[in-house]
């Protein structure tokens, strides 16, 4: 049962997402059931309508004032579809506030700092490697920004998935220190270690779901894959 002060802070990406309920009311919704029961009340609810690409975050900002002010606990329903979004967590990280996900109880001010650090190494990952594949790109010749010959398409799509193809290694690079604690010899079996991750509130590559035995199985083959050096 929860118990004590609650600022609730809900996200949605587009403003079309926020008149129309779609994805805010779910998140209502698992905020309330959370709480139901308990001795508690909710201090505010704060709703950001905001892509996840922008750093502005006026409402984060608010809900996280008034916790400080109440001495409240942020609570947020789903921390697993804000994993990607490096603002949000270091916000978080940074505000000296307890807070809960409903979708990952045991999340804890360590996990976002991960979170955080993966976050914000994919999205540089992301544009550094994407900046250059196009410079290169376009050093060859190909025609860019609203070309729809066969070339172009064959290049870009070439490009966008190089650049995931880097994003997913360096998730990988940076979860092997955290699988190699949980399983040092490598034989532990898949649903054991899969388990271990969800209960540390590690995330997923994707950023939503829980870890699986064939999600484990990925990573450590990619990880097997990586070259020597690209993790500690």
């Amino acid at each position: 049962m929860a118990h004590g002060r609650f600022v609730s802070y809900l996200r949605v990406s587009t403003d079309k997402q926020g008149k129309s309920g779609l994805g805010l009311e779910a998140q209502r919704k698992a905020v309330a059931d959370y709480l139901n029961g308990g001795d508690w009340s909710l201090i505010s609810e704060l709703v950001e309508i905001e892509s996840g690409s922008k750093a502005a975050r006026p409402k984060l900002t608010e809900a996280l004032a008034l916790c400080r002010a109440h001495r409240a606990t942020l609570i947020v329903a789903k921390l697993d579809r804000l994993a990607r979004d490096a603002h949000f967590l270091l916000g978080l990280q940074k505000a000296g506030v307890e807070f809960v996900a409903v979708d990952m109880p045991s999340a804890n001010r360590m996990t976002v700092g991960i979170m955080a650090l993966v976050a914000e190494e994919e999205r540089r990952m992301i544009s550094a490697r994407t900046k250059a594949a196009l410079a290169a790109a376009k050093a060859r010749g190909v025609q860019l920004g609203g070309f729809r010959g066969t070339t172009g398409t064959a290049e870009t799509t070439a490009i966008a998935r190089a650049a995931r193809t880097e994003a997913a290694d360096g998730h990988a690079g940076a979860l092997a220190p955290i699988l190699r604690r949980i399983d040092p010899t490598g034989s532990t079996a898949l649903r054991t270690v899969a388990a271990a991750l969800n209960a540390e509130g590690v995330p997923t590559p994707t950023g939503r779901g829980a870890w699986t035995a064939a999600g484990v199985a990925r990573l450590r083959a990619r990880i097997a894959e990586l070259p020597a050096g690209a993790f500690a």
